[in-house]
């Protein structure tokens, strides 16, 4: 089992989720990315109870083989990213264009 007191490490290697964040507007992707400098320096179970990011289950889209659950948080104040973890890693997939598309719904 992974360790919640680990330092969260980050995975912004996904293609889509770079292709998001590098056509967001400059104010919303320099605002991603003081989230994103914000995540790594807390530790999984700060993640997990911190209310400005809003780690949530994603429960109406079902994860791909291999992946227990996709999990969505807060990038910016308009948008979502969808993640998951890998042991000691947060794998970022997308950030959402709006709010309703992370959880699948049209």
């Amino acid at each position: 089992m992974a360790n919640i007191d680990a330092k969260v490490r980050l995975d912004l290697n996904n293609p889509v989720f770079q292709d998001n964040l590098l056509t967001l507007q400059k104010p919303e992707r320099h605002a991603a990315l003081d989230t994103l400098h914000k995540i790594c320096q807390l530790t999984w179970n700060q993640v997990y109870r911190d209310q400005g990011l809003k780690w949530e289950k994603i429960t109406s889209v079902r994860p791909p083989q291999g992946i227990d659950a996709i999990y969505s948080l807060r990038i910016t104040q308009a948008r979502r990213a969808t993640a998951y973890r890998d042991g000691d890693f947060i794998r970022l997939l997308t950030i959402a264009p709006d709010h309703d598309a992370t959880y699948g719904k049209k």
